[in-house]
């Protein structure tokens, strides 16, 4: 499975520019519906399409020439860029004066393909079925010089054709990258909260710990199961060393998403280091109804 650029237009991924529909706006298109300049207000058509996801701005843009004209405006860009990738708004410093949406495509092309190269890496490493921690973490330090955002896990490592050690490399690299924190969890904010926030600040938006739950959820990966087995070494007993001791947990990603199961997740974060000889995690299989 390739998310290089020169095979964005596969079936088999839709991660791509054509997932977004990047290139629906060819041709200006039209609608029953023709908004002219004189339905909407300019200023309050631009924030409500800054609210919007990437997919869905470039479908309103096909809807009518005046809303094509809005859905290219480098500000709804501007604000798609910043909202999905917080962490690299410094490069919005070095923005052209116009050609934002390029930016922002380009951008996206550049990071499907680093992260194909990090996939293609895992599914080598667990050619048997399993990882050694290592390996995964060697593949979550990848994804963090990238600087994804929680957008692009979602839409190269959440899916459910992958197997669920991608899918755990992703949650991983949310919860300890992305600064979810455990006790946030279960919180969940009312859709009047949620809105309010959006329009007092729509730039800014920060992660909620109840998006991951849904996106799991949506991605059809919540109960994939890894097994986590670790070897430890044995401690001093009366001058005596015990038997080196060796456990394993079996767990979805719903119990690690909901900080149910901390002692793995700490393992995971860890690795193989201090008392802990060896990490292991195994794919297991899932049965379907």
């Amino acid at each position: 499975m390739n998310l290089s650029p020169s095979l964005f237009g596969s079936p088999a991924y839709r991660t791509e520019t054509s997932l977004f529909g990047l290139e629906m706006e060819k041709g200006g298109g039209s609608s029953r519906f023709d908004l002219g300049s004189s339905s909407l207000p300019c200023d309050l058509a631009l924030d409500i399409v800054s609210l919007l996801e990437a997919s869905d701005v470039c479908s309103l843009g096909s809807c009518s020439r005046f809303w094509q004209g809005l859905c290219a405006s480098d500000s709804v860009w501007i604000a798609l860029y910043k909202r999905r990738w917080p962490s690299a708004v410094g490069a919005l410093g070095a923005l052209p004066l116009q050609g934002c949406k390029t930016f922002y495509i380009n951008k996206h092309k550049k990071l499907a393909s680093a992260v194909s190269d990090v996939i293609k890496s895992v599914l080598e490493w667990s050619k048997s079925g399993s990882m050694e921690v290592g390996y995964y973490l060697k593949a979550i330090s990848d994804l963090g010089s990238m600087e994804l955002g929680f957008k692009d896990v979602q839409l190269f490592l959440f899916r459910r054709e992958h197997n669920v050690l991608l899918n755990l490399i992703g949650l991983h690299y949310c919860i300890f990258s992305l600064d979810i924190p455990d006790d946030r969890i279960q919180e969940i904010c009312s859709s009047l909260e949620f809105v309010r926030f959006l329009l007092t600040d729509p730039v800014n938006l920060t992660l909620q710990p109840v998006d991951v739950m849904e996106v799991l959820e949506s991605c059809q990966v919540s109960e994939q199961q890894v097994c986590v087995s670790w070897f430890m070494l044995g401690r001093w007993f009366y001058g005596f060393r015990l038997p080196d001791e060796h456990r394993s947990r079996i767990v979805s990603l719903t119990e690690l998403a909901m900080g149910k199961e901390g002692e793995v997740l700490g393992v995971l974060n860890r690795g193989a280091i201090h008392e802990v000889l060896r990490v292991q995690i195994t794919m297991v299989a899932t049965t379907t109804a």
